[in-house]
């Protein structure tokens, strides 16, 4: 059967997308999820899951000085752009590991080594396989893990035919990472002057890498009039919207009493991202 990816996604955080993807993952049949929000993931405080593989994950390059070698001659501390070198040594928290500092050294005291920056986890849950992955504070690198996460997605995939991606917010390198080469992304708008902006950035580069798009309003109560002004969107870019979800209170109950997703679909806004999830599935398997 062949294998389809779903990438739920949105232009700010906050708008409700892990709220949609764990609707999904209660919704839809055999799937692997991938949680691809690497430095604040929360899909695992929802599904619960039992860690089966856990990897160091080198994301960066940073200077390192052999003390023996080093002449003291200062010339890596003065074309280091980053003042990552004082007083002939290396701080490892302003090293961007450009190499600039290897390439002038004239006795080679300065190497790259790459460092940790973060770990990959493969889980299993009551709703399928999970990849997911954390990034250390301050790390860089985040979309090559975000990478490493939909591989590591594919790798344990044997027959499901989906791959459920709970994308990143924004529109930077994780953004980017989780969203090319899928097949069908679903952008979670918020009804606001900012949501309404960040729904126009993320669709341009949903557009941008060649991927349909189809979108949904969270909490489109809260604000009539300017889901009125996201619908027109919509309509003028030829985008579909395939549902509008109400504010619902009840959400927040089976977080923070920690419930099963299932229960999601109990409330008004499950029973909303229900009927969207039937659009969605039909345009990714039509």
């Amino acid at each position: 059967m062949l294998m389809r990816q779903l990438v739920i996604t949105s232009g700010k955080g906050g708008t409700g997308k892990t709220t949609v993807t764990a609707g999904f993952i209660a919704l839809a049949g055999e799937k692997v999820v991938a949680d691809a929000d690497v430095e604040a993931p929360n899909q695992h405080l929802l599904l619960n899951p039992q860690l089966v593989e856990k990897g160091e994950y080198k994301g960066a390059k940073m200077a390192v000085k052999d003390a023996e070698r080093c002449e003291q001659c200062g010339k890596c501390e003065e074309y280091c752009r980053f003042n990552a070198i004082r007083d002939m040594e290396v701080e490892p928290t302003a090293c961007e590991g450009c190499g600039v500092c290897v390439f002038v050294c004239p006795t080679g005291a300065l190497c790259l080594e790459e460092v940790t920056t973060g770990v990959t986890m493969i889980s299993k849950t009551g709703y399928g396989s999970f990849s997911h992955a954390l990034l250390e504070i301050g790390a860089e690198g985040s979309g090559k893990l975000v990478t490493e996460v939909r591989r590591n997605a594919e790798k344990i995939m044997q027959d499901e035919p989906l791959l459920l991606i709970d994308g990143p917010p924004g529109i930077g390198c994780p953004v980017i990472a989780s969203l090319t080469g899928t097949d069908l992304a679903l952008i979670v708008a918020e009804p606001s002057v900012s949501g309404r902006h960040d729904l126009e950035r993320i669709h341009q580069v949903a557009q941008h890498f060649e991927v349909d798009a189809l979108v949904c309003i969270n909490k489109w109560d809260l604000s009539p009039e300017m889901s009125k002004d996201i619908e027109k969107y919509c309509e003028d870019e030829g985008v579909n919207l395939v549902g509008k979800i109400p504010f619902d209170p009840g959400v927040m109950d089976v977080y923070q009493q920690g419930l099963p997703v299932e229960r999601l679909l109990q409330t008004k806004a499950g029973e909303a991202i229900a009927e969207i999830w039937e659009q969605v599935r039909g345009h990714l398997f039509q």
